[in-house]
């Protein structure tokens, strides 16, 4: 994701007035949804949560969380709240503070937040209304009402965005609908998100609302798998959508569906040998594209795989054996693809079990993930790293499924975690589909992309499976040098810090201007002072010059724009390689980057402008 992303969660489940019933979603919708947009391998947004607030401080917040943007930025707003309608029709959106009878002065009016996104220059502005009568947004505020049918493009078509590109509304439910939390608003019952919300956050974190397996997630895939899932656990609930957009709007990553390559066509010269009546002509064409196959730009491979695979289906059958064979080569094949940790302390470090993909670069590049939350999947250059979660007892057993471009594998995974003191522990209770034992735990299932072009490695270790290492491979040449390379250690290197230590060297070069802008300013006001008292006779060139202004100035230049593109270099470094550091040292970067940009700007301003005044006004002082 290039653009600039931001979401704010509304969260308001606790009202002051009586006549306001709490509702148990709003809490864990706005935790689960911060979580999934936040993810840098899902939405990677920056994610604000405004909780129980009061109608000032929403209003606040919301005019703030617009205002101020660029046409690059995409804003996400997600309400979960009641929603009330005034006498005249109008939907009102409930603070912690809001008297029914007083909706106009404690609670925020639809047309507030309608004029926020009008008058916004981000690009992209999207709404997520999870509340009674959500589908009401979308209407004129004089012909709201609980029934009837709601025109949502027709009312949204006279609020054009003033400076973005586009706008979006999706709403649990329809304006006669009660949005549903579960399936009833029952009092004294454990929280549990809403309808709504749980769809959105299980269709983007499992990926399945990447209808097309495209890798991404659009608005419109989004909408109709929520759609699908709302209707077929409420059929009295539909969510309802409207939308003004150029273009086609993702609002995450998926790497549940298959891996897409955008493909590299062979050379001219070869789609013509393709096509030739001569059948060397034709085998020469075939051996060409093999060789491509193997190559290590996985474009290039990738065509090369396509027109193989059109070999296959049409030539003739030496032709597309020969063919066949060399798409075999591309096929999954982890080693080892059964792992079995064995017995495991509770509590204890998981030992690390490495699992290295075998054949060409196309054939190593794929998507992995853990079906079970206990595992613990990274990528490595070779392949993949595994550990298990140790913090309950039991009998773990799962799979890492894998899916490359033309094959899907599976990595078998079994542990026995026992009580560290070796006392026997009560069987806890787990179901047959082989979960984690114990109480309920965070779901920690991540998918994660095998990408043998950008993947470092680091220096070899002893393995560190209890399986004996492989020295050979009966399918590749028993070159020594190959044969150790097979069983060297290829995990990933630790947490980089690269992208701290720019935005640490970004920072003090933002200092630097700033002391050296305060420096120009100082010796300046000298010279200035020093050419009024030499009356007629003064130069302010010369006085400048004496006192020393110019240096700090062009110091001031130099080190402002050096922290500005430092501090680039930083944010794209940890942008690119984001896997690789910790969410402490991404945040970490991301603030010193901030408040180095937030110096250098202004600092390099003054100073271009203090740079034109001594350009001109040295001429006539």
């Amino acid at each position: 994701m290039t653009d600039s992303r931001h979401a704010l969660i509304i969260a308001n489940d606790r009202y002051t007035d009586q006549g306001l019933k709490k509702l148990r979603a709003p809490a864990e919708d706005a935790a689960a949804l911060e979580r999934v947009l936040h993810d840098p391998q899902i939405g990677d947004f920056e994610v604000e949560i405004v909780h129980n607030a009061s109608a000032d401080v929403m209003r606040r917040r919301i005019q703030g969380f617009f205002k101020d943007r660029r046409r690059a930025d995409t804003l996400l707003l997600h309400f979960s709240c009641h929603g009330l309608k005034s006498e005249s029709g109008e939907l009102y959106f409930a603070a912690s503070d809001t008297e029914p009878t007083l909706l106009a002065a404690t609670a925020v009016p639809s047309q507030f937040v309608r004029g926020c996104m009008s008058g916004t220059r981000a690009g992209r502005s999207v709404l997520f209304l999870d509340c009674c009568y959500g589908g009401a947004f979308s209407r004129g505020s004089a012909s709201v009402r609980a029934a009837g049918e709601v025109n949502v493009l027709e009312s949204f078509a006279k609020d054009e965005p003033a400076g973005g590109r586009g706008w979006a509304v999706i709403t649990a439910s329809d304006s006669m609908e009660y949005s549903f939390e579960g399936d009833e608003l029952a009092e004294n019952s454990a929280p549990r998100p809403s309808l709504f919300t749980h769809a959105v956050v299980e269709g983007l974190e499992t990926g399945e609302a990447d209808l097309d397996a495209d890798g991404n997630v659009s608005l419109d895939e989004l909408y109709e798998y929520v759609y699908q899932h709302v209707r077929e656990q409420n059929p009295h609930q539909t969510p309802k959508k409207a939308a003004e957009l150029q273009g086609e709007l993702h609002l995450a990553r998926s790497r549940r569906g298959g891996i897409k390559i955008v493909a590299v066509d062979s050379p001219p010269h070869v789609r013509a040998a393709l096509n030739s009546e001569e059948f060397l002509t034709r085998q020469g064409a075939v051996t060409e594209l093999c060789h491509r196959l193997r190559r290590p730009e996985l474009p290039v491979a990738e065509g090369a795989r396509q027109h193989l695979a059109e070999v296959t289906r049409n030539e003739v059958q030496p032709l597309a054996d020969q063919a066949a064979n060399a798409l075999s080569e591309i096929r999954l094949a982890p080693s080892p693809d059964r792992l079995d940790f064995g017995r495991i302390p509770r509590g204890s470090t998981s030992p690390q079990r490495s699992v290295t993909m075998q054949g060409p670069p196309l054939a190593r590049h794929c998507v992995a993930q853990a079906t079970q939350p206990w595992l613990r999947v990274d990528p490595t250059r070779g392949g993949l790293e595994v550990q298990v979660d140790t913090t309950a007892t039991g009998h773990l057993s799962g799979d890492i499924a894998l899916k490359g471009v033309a094959d899907e594998s599976v990595i078998h995974v079994e542990a026995e975690v026992a009580p560290a003191d070796g006392t026997p522990e009560p069987e806890p209770q787990r179901s047959n589909d082989s979960t984690t034992p114990g109480p309920r735990q965070e779901d920690k299932r991540r998918t994660v992309l095998i990408d043998p072009s950008r993947i470092p490695t680091r220096p070899a270790e002893p393995p560190r499976t209890t399986e004996p290492p492989r020295t050979t491979d009966p399918t590749r040449t028993t070159d020594p040098t190959k044969t150790t390379e097979t069983a060297k250690d290829t995990r990933g290197k630790p947490p980089s810090r690269r992208a701290p230590a720019l935005a640490g060297v970004a920072l003090a070069l933002a200092v630097t201007a700033l002391a050296m802008l305060f420096m120009t300013i100082q010796r300046g006001a000298v010279a200035i002072a020093a050419r009024a008292d030499a009356g007629v006779n003064g130069n302010v060139e010369d006085n400048i010059r004496e006192y020393g202004a110019l240096t700090p100035l062009i110091v001031c230049l130099i080190t402002g724009a050096g922290a500005l593109v430092v501090g680039a270099f930083a944010r794209h470094d940890l942008g690119a390689w984001r896997e690789r550091y910790t969410e402490q040292a991404a945040g970490g970067t991301q603030t010193l980057t901030s408040v180095a940009k937030g110096l250098a700007i202004p600092a390099l301003a003054l100073a271009v402008l203090a740079g034109i005044a001594y350009l001109v006004g040295s001429a006539h002082w």
